[in-house]
């Protein structure tokens, strides 16, 4: 099969190539276990965007290979395709024959952030989200002038007038998934440790994340008010920080071992049974962190020790059952879709435990949406970075939960609610979304949903 490069005729060029350096690059086994079947392409949301070979799983290991083999480059060409990867890892799930291109990728990205050079605006836009996403004290700084922006009307004005995409399409795809800026954005009020409701039957850690502290506080408090009301005596460690998701996902290798050191060293004497996290992609990470610190000899035990702990919050209460009395979150049946977040779903094989959880509130209809499988276009920072076709997956997404007909939408992980909403707002549609967590805490406390 072709590939998006000139074939490379004289043997000394071939030495020169610009290619993969000799830590960890793409294995030539995982490479070589793919039968080029097709059947990732259906699956793919970059090729059902772009519909070109090299942006489908299997082109990309085309291309891998070649860059392996030294007949093609590490360069703009290959690289722009690397890049459309959204990592949702619905390929994985498709494969027959167990292609683990998840790793294929992963390596391939730590590779394009060491040897190749990208553009000024590249590298400034990039060090401005890996400078600040992973650091939420920091990026809490940030929320001031935010809030002011968001309070003096600039929000609107740019959104209407769409001055700032023309200026800049990423920076204004950043905007346009910026929540509102509430008080709670600037509260850390969770204390350390929060005891069991009657019986303490787990002592469990809470990972509280990055955007979802800020953002997203109520679906961290909702979480503990959960995990205690069934059992769990909560520890949040005050030295924990980002989950390395970011980094990891992005190829910023020596960024990811850190963060990945600094979450064992916080929970490292807490003597907790299981770590839960309530984000689909925090998740995947933190359960990755073997693989992250394996060539580290001080962490590499510790981190595989971690990992064995981590539990997704709907795969943890789903495993432990429900203790807490539920109760109707609505006078009338609520038709409820759950969108499946790809880290949660192919990431980490959980899919029908938050459908059993979320049946056992009295009054849930759950509605299941076509393509289900197929990711909603966040993928982390993609829609960031990559505005075109994350546009074009969140307009489809939204449109095939809409077309379930549900009143509400449950999301697991702040991206892809981020994503949706966005994406609601431009169909003028006023559906909310929630997390799992918050709707069980509704039906744990008793109390309605104003839909």
């Amino acid at each position: 099969m072709q590939v998006s490069e000139n074939s490379v005729n004289n043997t000394a060029s071939l030495k020169n190539l610009k290619g993969f350096d000799e830590s960890h690059p793409p294995d030539p086994k995982l490479i070589d276990s793919c039968v080029h079947c097709g059947f990732c392409l259906s699956t793919c949301p970059s090729y059902r965007v772009l519909g070109k070979e090299m942006d489908s799983p299997r082109g990309r290991i085309y291309l891998m290979d070649a860059i392996n083999e030294g007949e093609i480059a590490l360069n703009t060409a290959t690289v722009e395709h690397f890049d459309s990867c959204l990592g949702c890892l619905a390929c994985v799930s498709t494969c027959p024959s167990g292609v683990q291109y998840d790793k294929l990728i992963s390596a391939t990205r730590h590779q394009v952030e060491r040897n190749y050079p990208r553009s000024l605006p590249d590298q400034f836009f990039r060090q401005l989200i890996f400078s600040l996403f992973p650091y939420p004290n920091l990026l809490r700084v940030l929320l001031v002038p935010l809030l002011v922006y968001q309070k003096l009307g600039f929000a609107k004005f740019f959104r209407t007038t769409g001055l700032l995409n023309k200026i800049s399409p990423r920076l204004a795809a950043m905007e346009s998934i910026l929540p509102e800026i509430t008080l709670k954005s600037f509260q850390d009020n969770l204390p350390t440790i929060i005891r069991a409701q009657g019986e303490k039957r787990y002592r469990v850690g809470v990972i509280l994340g990055c955007v979802q502290r800020l953002f997203f506080s109520p679906v961290n408090e909702a979480t503990v008010r959960v995990l205690t009301a069934n059992g769990c005596e909560v520890v949040i460690p005050k030295s924990q920080g980002c989950c390395a998701a970011l980094p990891e996902h992005q190829g910023q290798t020596e960024q990811a071992k850190a963060l990945a050191r600094q979450m064992i060293d916080s929970f490292a004497n807490e003597d907790v049974d299981f770590v839960i996290i309530n984000a689909a992609g925090c998740g995947h990470t933190l359960k990755e962190y073997g693989h992250i610190l394996e060539s580290d000899p001080e962490y590499r035990e510790k981190a595989k020790d971690f990992a064995a702990k981590v539990k997704d919050a709907q795969e943890f209460l789903a495993t432990v059952g429900l203790t807490a009395k539920l109760s109707s979150v609505t006078d009338k049946p609520l038709n409820l879709v759950y969108q499946d977040a790809c880290h949660l779903l192919h990431g980490q094989k959980i899919s029908v435990q938050p459908r059993q959880v979320l049946r056992q509130i009295p009054g849930v209809k759950l509605r299941e949406p076509i393509d289900a499988a197929l990711c909603c276009g966040s993928a982390g920072v993609y829609n960031m970075l990559q505005p075109e076709v994350a546009e074009e997956l969140g307009r489809q997404k939204v449109q095939n939960l809409l077309n379930t007909g549900a009143e509400l939408i449950a999301s697991a992980n702040p991206g892809c609610t981020l994503q949706i909403t966005k994406h609601l707002q431009l169909q003028g549609k006023k559906i909310s979304v929630i997390h799992p967590m918050e709707l069980l805490d509704y039906s744990i406390r008793g109390e309605k949903l104003k839909l």
